[in-house]
């Protein structure tokens, strides 16, 4: 009976612990969401930038096998390069050691006051931030609450002699019971798909003095290198880039460890030097109260040295893994969805990623209207060009399916209001986009009306392009809202608008004008109210997406 009694407190403790986890990533992330998004977008080829990326972000969401996933993902569409993937999960590896320390706080005593305070937004507060922000306050007390619940279930494995028998030679302080203890943290993290999971349970059998401070900390280092599987699993299917992210992050944890390991008696006693609390204090109840905080500084000492071991041979890291994982024969192309099923990703990096493939598809567009441009320029008829023009057209209606495809899987996922609104607009600015798109290609097909003798030249000629290059300046000035992030000027763009349609009114009446003083064959009349019509449909589409730019944008309140 007493050992279905120690089964069921441990699994209902770590149950608690992980709820609580959950908790408070998640109420972390929609408080935080915006901040995640933008410094996602902020990242560049900068090595130490990257590092101070996966540092941040991992400390928000409180998971480095998120951010690692998630960096695998980037990598995989295209969106990451593979040095600033290295750089990401060095500063992960580093951010996921926050965790420990918020183990360590002496503080387990208010696990029901945090819970009590936590809920408390949650009943009564009206807004938003708050509701998030007592869920992860909530989160921390039912995190405490399970280590609580598991040290419990931990305390009489003291009293039995069969069990410590059972687990005497992992606490030996030979490099065999080293390299035993590390083995099975590295096995059972990956059975159990959390490092946190398996950084708590450590921590609460060291807390209970099942195990000895040395062979808790073998066991977190083996724990470092079981984590690294959920990337890699991430990776399979992937792109040849994401699979080098992947196994960049392994080969970095193993040989990290490898190091540690080879000095670990010395490392132990850096680690007790850098402390003054004693880890073999017992306390009254039988506990070992200092011990969880030398394991959390182990934690964070290891992966500390790992990213300054490391940080300067990026680049040397991304060589090797690059012909340990050689180009596949056929290529590749990224793409947005292979990524896999959005709904497992984090609705802040998942915005970032599809902001990403926006300006992508914008900058598609951009280059098929300077096309588009020269097409209608050239003396002649040019097929090729035509057929480009329609290539692109093609290229931006398979974006805008994915794009929102992908968005519409992101908002299955539990998300802030705020969020929710921003990805509606999202989706409204991609549908502005492949319009502006479709009007392009129709000013490119109605070229082929024009035949030699029925050709456009003289003023309308000179008022189209003039009007052509007006339309598309407010088009790039609508557009440096999605590029920079910064708050456009509606009312400026609004009256561009309103100067923009009353010019096509004007030259659609220039015309008829002409054509009735027989400047023009009548033909031309019909083709030329076409293509003023489509330039029109552009800025229309063009103010639309302004306001979905300004509502992507918009402050939360």
């Amino acid at each position: 009976m007493e050992a279905f009694t120690i089964i069921y407190t441990l699994l209902g403790g770590l149950g608690l612990f992980l709820f609580g986890m959950k908790f408070m990533s998640d109420g972390l992330q929609a408080v935080a969401g915006d901040v995640i998004r933008k410094i996602i977008n902020s990242l560049t080829s900068n090595s130490i930038m990257a590092v101070g990326v996966g540092l941040l972000v991992t400390c928000i969401i409180q998971s480095s096998s998120i951010t690692t996933v998630m960096t695998v993902g980037f990598v995989n569409a295209g969106l990451m390069t593979l040095t600033q993937a290295i750089g990401v999960i060095l500063g992960a590896n580093i951010g996921t050691t926050i965790t420990g320390w918020i183990i360590a706080l002496k503080i387990s005593k208010l696990a029901l006051l945090l819970v009590g305070v936590g809920f408390i937004p949650g009943l009564f507060s009206k807004t938003e931030k708050w509701q998030h922000l007592g869920r992860a306050i909530l989160g921390v007390g039912l995190l405490y609450l399970g280590m609580q619940y598991m040290g419990q279930a931990f305390a009489p494995l003291r009293q039995s002699q069969s069990f410590m028998e059972s687990i005497t030679y992992f606490t030996h302080q030979t490099h065999g019971a080293y390299f035993a203890s590390i083995l099975m943290g590295c096995l059972l993290t990956m059975v159990v798909q959390s490092s946190t999971a398996m950084l708590g349970i450590t921590m609460a059998l060291s807390m209970a003095g099942i195990i000895p401070f040395h062979t808790a900390i073998a066991l977190v280092l083996g724990e470092n290198i079981g984590t690294t599987i959920t990337a890699i699993l991430a990776s399979m299917g992937a792109t040849v880039s994401a699979r080098r992210a992947a196994l960049s992050h392994a080969l970095i944890k193993i040989f990290g460890v490898f190091i540690a390991f080879l000095i670990l008696p010395s490392y132990v006693n850096l680690v007790d030097s850098l402390i003054p609390m004693d880890p073999l204090f017992m306390d009254t109840d039988g506990s070992y109260p200092h011990v969880a905080q030398h394991i959390a500084l182990a934690h964070t000492l290891f992966n500390f040295a790992v990213a300054l071991m490391f940080l300067p041979f990026i680049k040397q890291i991304a060589k090797l893994v690059t012909k340990i994982t050689p180009e596949r024969n056929e290529k590749e192309v990224p793409h947005l969805l292979v990524l896999g099923d959005p709904s497992n990703m984090l609705p802040a990096a998942s915005m970032a990623q599809a902001e990403s493939e926006l300006r992508k598809m914008k900058e598609i567009i951009e280059r098929m209207y300077k096309l588009n441009r020269e097409f209608w320029f050239a003396d002649e008829y040019d097929h090729k060009m035509l057929a480009k023009i329609l290539d692109y057209e093609r290229i931006t209606d398979n974006i805008h399916k994915e794009i929102t495809v992908f968005l519409c899987y992101v908002m299955e996922k539990p998300m802030s209001h705020h969020q929710s609104e921003q990805i509606q607009a999202m989706i409204k600015i991609t549908d502005e986009l492949e319009s502006v798109a479709d009007y392009i290609e129709r000013l490119a097909n109605y070229r082929s009306r024009f035949k030699s003798n029925e050709s456009l030249a003289g003023e309308s000629r000179t008022e189209f392009f003039q009007f052509l290059d007006a339309v598309w300046t407010f088009f790039v000035l609508v557009g440096q809202g999605l590029d920079n992030g910064d708050s456009l000027d509606m009312s400026d763009i609004e009256s561009k608008s309103n100067e923009l349609q009353l010019w096509a009114d004007s030259m659609r009446e220039k015309h008829l004008d002409r054509i009735s003083k027989g400047a023009y064959l009548p033909v031309t009349a019909l083709t030329y109210s076409d293509m003023v019509v489509a330039l029109r449909k552009i800025r229309a589409h063009s103010l639309l997406m302004a306001g979905a730019i300004e509502n992507f944008h918009a402050k939360h309140e």
